[in-house]
């Protein structure tokens, strides 16, 4: 074979390897991207969790009786009620007649109800709908606090009574929380302890 026969035939076999690279494994545009996996969150359990947001936890409350003194709040939650058939599931602030009575938190009013145990009762829904504040033993409600009414923390709600199972002249305001889920109604929550949220940064406490 001639000298220029020889170039041809290089210049044909590297086009011809050219081709089949191109070919064999593609552009950029044709390679699959793969997507980093998100780190999953573990719980101790190994169970799988989304990371805890203030959204699903009522935090430090305001004390629902207005001046009250937050270190003088006590842990009554499971003491003995009606001869000890049943346990006391809320937190009992003691405070003369007709003391006001404050949202704790901001939220809508969910229920005004007339309890046989609690008397006059009124329901707090939080304005993510996990939470319910409970009031009992009221001497009434403050004008116009009417159901479906939003309030703001700190707001007058009712007073300090004695009505319902409260005994005569055994003033206090009986404080609850409830964890709710999606489409509960108000008295369908599940009872959580108030004091923590109450009692907050107490000393010793």
């Amino acid at each position: 074979m001639t000298r220029l026969g020889w170039i041809c035939l290089g210049v044909m076999v590297l086009g011809f390897a050219a081709f089949v690279s191109m070919t064999s494994f593609g552009g950029p545009s044709e390679r699959k991207l793969v997507q980093p996996t998100a780190p999953s969150i573990t719980t101790p359990s190994g169970t799988m969790s989304e990371p805890l947001s203030q959204s699903t936890r009522p935090g430090k409350l305001l004390v629902p009786v207005a001046n009250y003194p937050r270190d003088r709040i006590e842990n009554n939650w499971g003491d003995p009620r009606g001869d000890g058939g049943r346990q006391h599931h809320g937190t009992d602030i003691m405070a003369p007649a007709n003391t006001p009575v404050v949202a704790a938190a901001k939220g809508t009013v969910e229920k005004l109800f007339e309890s046989e145990l609690g008397g006059t009762t009124l329901y707090l829904r939080s304005d993510d709908r996990r939470w319910i504040y409970y009031y009992a033993h009221l001497a009434g409600y403050a004008p116009n606090i009417t159901e479906g009414r939003r309030v703001g923390a700190g707001q007058v709600l009712g007073f300090v009574g004695d009505t319902g199972d409260a005994g005569s002249g055994n003033y206090h305001l009986h404080f609850g929380v409830q964890r709710m889920q999606p489409g509960q109604r108000w008295y369908q929550g599940e009872d959580v302890n108030p004091y923590p949220m109450l009692a907050a940064g107490r000393r010793g406490g």
